[in-house]
């Protein structure tokens, strides 16, 4: 079961940087996901070779307006989004880390939920630029990383998960038992593997962008 993508066209394809804002990836930001830290210099490294070989970078940031008009049960799950203090549009906060901040030009796509696609026109965009496959880094893995991977699924396009690109964070018990982020890392990924996506880690999936793409006779 699953599929590959086992090779990458350039021009059908985009990398896409989930929700590395300083509010989840800073020192101290009111929902510090420390993992996001770390896999940051994976990330660069995906983004220097999509660059290069003119691979689409596209980012997503997960903002709400400052009426809280759009969170809907995000006030519920995330006591400092709905105090104001986390992932305010226009803010400081909701904006990319800098290490891997967009380059002038690349688009990014805001969000009001896990998913990129749900209530966005990231759809409309990928398909006015001809692009079928994905590349997806960022968090949570099994949050908006995982939520994207599934529209990716439903609108027909193609995902491969960079696994060492993507992070979680720990879950306290809530009735069923805590999870460590690695945990949880693991588990989103080996569910994504099964029901939508290819999973490679960064080597991997830079030697697939790297190597010729066969064209058809």
């Amino acid at each position: 079961m699953g599929y590959q993508v086992a090779s990458i066209d350039p021009a059908r394809t985009a990398v896409l940087v989930i929700d590395m804002q300083n509010d989840f990836v800073a020192v101290g930001a009111p929902l510090e996901f420390p993992d996001g830290r770390e896999i940051v210099p994976a990330i660069q490294r995906v983004l220097n070779v999509a660059r290069e070989n003119g691979v689409r970078v596209i980012y997503t940031a997960h903002v709400h307006r400052n009426d809280g008009s759009d969170m809907g049960l995000h006030r519920d799950l995330y006591p400092p989004v709905a105090a104001g203090d986390a992932l305010v549009d226009g803010e400081v906060g909701a904006d990319v880390y800098h290490e891997i901040a967009p380059m002038p030009g690349e688009l990014v796509v805001k969000k009001h939920r896990y998913s990129a696609f749900c209530g966005t026109d990231l759809a409309v965009v990928l398909g006015g630029l001809g692009i079928d496959t994905l590349l997806l880094t960022g968090m949570t893995t099994e949050c908006c990383v995982l939520s994207t991977a599934r529209g990716a699924l439903e609108l027909g396009m193609k995902t491969l998960v960079v696994a060492d690109a993507c992070a979680s964070c720990d879950y306290p018990d809530l009735g069923h038992g805590e999870m460590s982020a690695a945990d949880m890392h693991v588990a989103a990924l080996r569910i994504m593997a099964l029901t939508s996506s290819d999973v490679a880690d960064a080597d991997e999936c830079l030697t697939r962008l790297q190597a010729p793409v066969a064209v058809a006779s």
